[in-house]
């Protein structure tokens, strides 16, 4: 697949030298829909901001559709939407009016049923002719959504798009996102919801401290990084783990009625049926046999953990 935006070695160091990006490298496929994980302050609005042509990069490159972003800014701009984390809106222009304008602003004909469409799609048309001193909070990131999309960019960036908003809203973002990437639209998204980019990202990218940790496909994170775990519930519970069951450095729960063994699930070996033998042959009877596999979000939280 071919890389719609690439970064290059992507630095910056704000005046002070708070150093926000270190040497970031990155290719975003075109029609891949990508997470950007991270704390508070790792960087993530910087880079996307130093995609978007908001913040001067102190080193590095970027190119969107093989166009810089700094001697093509006019064609890198209007390639790009943007959804930011503050609700940055007028007061007294009408929704309709709002989107009509931000598609001129890009040099585009005027498009009505491609606006109404959009607001329907983002549950807004009921809203059109409301002014937006008027809407919700959770009615404005809708509209702050339509702006970002209605000069129909190829690069969509969302930067932390759900945070503060209602259930219902979120499921109708997340729907978006998923016809726009059947359309051929790339999605960039930072989220602290990890179950959303666990459920909908193709890749997932951390970044902690100006650094990009890693970027990979989210099913070889899981498998490469996650801890799958076996639990077996005992019949009777016991005070101590035999000891021929060391070798297999077992946890055993407070209440000793579970067993929890720790495995690589991509090794063939995985020592569970020569487990299972060795606690029959220890006397312990068995009750229940579960298993579990890590969750993205502990792996990101293992991650950071060791940066």
């Amino acid at each position: 697949m071919q890389a719609i935006v690439s970064i290059s070695n992507l630095s910056k160091t704000y005046t002070g030298g708070f150093q926000a990006l270190k040497n970031v490298s990155l290719d975003i496929e075109s029609g891949e829909i990508l997470a950007l994980l991270g704390p508070n302050g790792a960087g993530k609005t910087t880079l996307i901001s130093a995609i978007c042509g908001i913040v001067n990069a102190s080193s590095g490159s970027v190119t969107v559709a093989g166009h810089d972003i700094i001697s093509d800014y006019r064609i890198t701009r209007s390639l790009i939407g943007l959804v930011p984390q503050e609700l940055t809106l007028g007061s007294f222009d009408t929704v309709w009016e709002t989107l009509c304008f931000s598609r001129g602003l890009f040099g585009k004909k005027p498009d009505p049923a491609l606006i109404e469409q959009l607001l329907k799609d983002l549950s807004l048309w009921e809203k059109k002719d409301s002014e937006l001193m008027a809407l919700s909070g959770g009615m404005k990131r809708r509209v702050l959504i339509g702006k970002a999309l209605v000069h129909e960019p190829r690069v969509l960036f969302l930067d932390e798009p759900t945070a503060g908003v209602d259930v219902e809203l979120r499921k109708d973002m997340w729907a978006l996102v998923r016809r726009l990437r059947e359309s051929g639209v790339t999605i960039v998204l930072t989220t602290h919801y990890i179950e959303e980019a666990e459920e909908i990202a193709d890749r997932v990218g951390v970044i902690n401290n100006g650094e990009l940790l890693l970027v990979d496909d989210k099913q070889a994170l899981m498998q490469k990084l996650g801890k799958k775990q076996m639990v077996v519930e005992l019949k009777d519970a016991v005070s101590e783990i035999p000891d021929r069951l060391v070798e297999w450095a077992l946890e055993l729960s407070d209440d000793g009625h579970q067993l929890t063994y720790t495995y690589d699930s991509g090794n063939p070996h995985t020592g569970i049926a020569s487990l299972l033998r060795a606690i029959s042959d220890a006397g312990l009877l068995l009750k229940d046999i579960q298993t579990s596999q890590s969750s993205l979000e502990e792996i990101f939280v293992n991650l950071v953990k060791k940066t």
